[in-house]
This record gives structure tokens, sequence and C-alpha cells, in this order.
């Protein structure tokens, strides 16, 4: 490695590291001052922001595949009411899209110690023996990650622990992700 790219990777890193820890500060804020308590708690706080909102919904988005701190669908939810179906969809896509990519690297890296941490041992055993036993894990992969209510979160975790490239797995999300935010969003932009 030249030494330009080893300036422009630790850049990246320092960057990337900036950014987590102002989205992780700003998360934390918010939950401790209870913003996150309802849509509507949530909605005002990043109204609050005013032209960083967008940012912020993204970064919150972020998190919470990483850690489960709410629901995304709520974040989908203030999303097309502060932003419009389409600028939502992008906002949410972005930061759902990011924090699953994340997490499936933190598994790779980091291993069943962190996911251990991220759930219950009883739940994390009973999707570790499902996807062991599972012929086709790829397909159970890409519905999970279609469909809505489906434990997709954890699931970026899980692929990350077994044998699935990263190729594969982004794919997967950059490919399924999209459909179900984009029905939450119009849905929330259009009747509620």
């Amino acid at each position: 490695m030249t030494s330009k790219e080893s300036i422009i990777k630790t850049g990246t890193i320092v960057l990337f590291c900036l950014f987590m820890g102002m989205a992780l500060f700003v998360c934390i804020d918010g939950l401790m001052k209870g913003h996150f308590q309802s849509i509507q708690t949530l909605q005002t706080y990043i109204s609050s922001y005013g032209i960083w909102g967008p940012l912020l919904l993204l970064m919150i988005q972020l998190l919470q595949v990483i850690l489960p701190i709410l629901p995304g669908f709520a974040g989908c939810i203030v999303g097309s009411v502060l932003f419009g179906a389409a600028n939502g969809f992008w906002i949410n896509y972005i930061g759902i899209t990011l924090g699953s990519i994340i997490a499936y690297f933190l598994a790779k890296r980091y291993g069943t110690k962190l996911v251990n941490k991220m759930m219950p041992m009883e739940k994390y055993q009973k999707y570790i023996d499902k996807i062991n036993q599972s012929k086709s894990y790829t397909l159970l992969l890409f519905l999970a990650i279609l469909l809505p209510l489906a434990p997709d979160d954890f699931l970026c975790y899980f692929s990350g622990l077994i044998n699935m490239s990263s190729k594969k797995f982004i794919t997967i999300i950059i490919l399924a992700k999209p459909w179900c935010i984009l029905g939450y969003c119009i849905f929330f932009a259009y009747f509620i």
C-alpha cells in the first residue's frame, strides 16, 4: 500500500469514526431526554434540527439496525411525514442499508461474542439452529429482508457469522431492502 492510499484509508476511518461518534451521541442524547418514546416525540426531535433533520434521521436509522433503539418503521413514519414519501424513502433506505452492512461486518469481525451481546442466548441459538438446518439460507435472507416484520437486523449479524460472502450479502440488502421501506414510506406519507 502506498503512502497516499494509507492516508486515504486512515482519513476514511477517522471520518467514519467521527460520524459514528456523533450519531451515537445524538441518539443517546435523544434517548436520555425521552425523544424516542413515541412517533410524535421523535418527529419533534428531528424537526428541531432544521436542515440537519434528514441527516439525523439517517443516523438514527443506521444506528437502529446496529443497536436496536427503536423499530425501523418508526423512522419510516417520521421520514415520510416530515420529508415526504420520496425523500423519506431515500433517507430511510440509505440509513438502514448502511446499518445493515455495518452490522454484517461487525459480526464478521467480532464473531459470536458480539452477537450474543445483541440478543439473549436462547434467541441466538434458535436462529443459529434454523440457519444451520436451512438448505437455502440465501433465499430465506432475501425474503426476510424483503418482507416487513422479519428479524432482519439480527439476520444481518447472523449473515456475518456464517460463510456468506460480503458481495452476496450486500447484493441481497441493496435489492431486497428498498421495497418494504418504499411501501412504508408511501403508506405513511399518504394515509397517516
